[in-house]
């Protein structure tokens, strides 16, 4: 989980993130080059032997090509998707307890015990979209508590959305995430919403993003500033094969 290539900075060196016990935030409009960043950062935790993943996704298109790779994958099913972070939060209430009563800090990843990287795409669909008002806000409220109290216990969190709104991502959300990612947005209040309030006003603006260049964006790491970058791009073809190579890696041939 240490070191993932996301791509360039504008000036040049290379983006390399460490996710272990960092959770991250991306927002951006459709061809914003949102699903490039996911797609590159799911590659890179699908081959690491000392994770195991968790895929939402409403759409049943931006993940489909890691079925075979994720442990649980949850597609617009509410109440799976439901269920499914509430087993994650008893894992997680778990994992503390042990950690607990060995007076450990931090969750240690080994194959037995791995990190779990859960991957939501899109977010917007299941807090606003998805069954009912009491589901969404249910859903929301479990996602921000794993948010919140999941790093330390290995558990690391991608949310993407498409729409960067307060009622999407209220700041009490957005402020939990290491890294914040921001594409090109319709609106400067997208772009604080994703990044943090105040950044249109020093300058870092993810509606001037250049439209034609999909993945140019705005990262914000560990409370810096944000940086402009390039995110990589991989086609649809080297996704597969990195997913078939990561399966067989897993030896695994269906979703579980």
């Amino acid at each position: 989980m240490d070191d993932f290539y996301l791509g360039k900075y504008a000036t040049g060196e290379a983006v390399k993130l460490c996710f272990a016990y960092k959770n991250l935030l991306a927002g951006g409009e459709p061809g914003s080059g949102k699903s490039g960043l996911e797609q590159t950062i799911l590659a890179q935790a699908a081959l690491c032997v000392d994770t195991k993943l968790i895929g939402f996704d409403g759409k049943l298109v931006e993940l489909m090509q890691w079925a075979d790779v994720f442990d649980v994958f949850v597609g617009p099913d509410m109440r799976k998707a439901l269920a499914t972070l509430l087993w994650v939060q008893r894992l997680m209430d778990e994992r503390y307890a042990k950690m607990s009563a060995l007076k450990l800090r931090k969750h240690v990843p080994s194959q037995t015990d791995p990190f779990w990287v859960i991957s939501v795409d899109e977010l917007a669909y299941f807090t606003s979209v998805a069954g009912t008002k009491v589901e969404q806000e249910l859903f929301s409220a479990l996602l921000r508590d794993i948010v919140a109290r999941g790093r330390a216990a290995g558990i690391i969190v991608l949310a993407m959305t498409q729409r960067a709104s307060w009622d999407i991502v209220p700041t009490a959300l957005r402020d939990l995430f290491a890294y914040r990612w921001v594409g090109r947005c319709s609106t400067p209040g997208s772009s604080d919403v994703a990044l943090g309030a105040g950044w249109v006003d020093q300058g870092y603006n993810a509606m001037n993003l250049d439209p034609s260049k999909p993945g140019d964006s705005f990262l914000l790491a560990e409370g810096g500033v944000p940086r402009r970058m390039r995110v990589a791009w991989m086609s649809d073809a080297e996704v597969a094969q990195v997913a078939a190579f990561a399966a067989q890696l897993r030896g695994r041939k269906s979703v579980v």
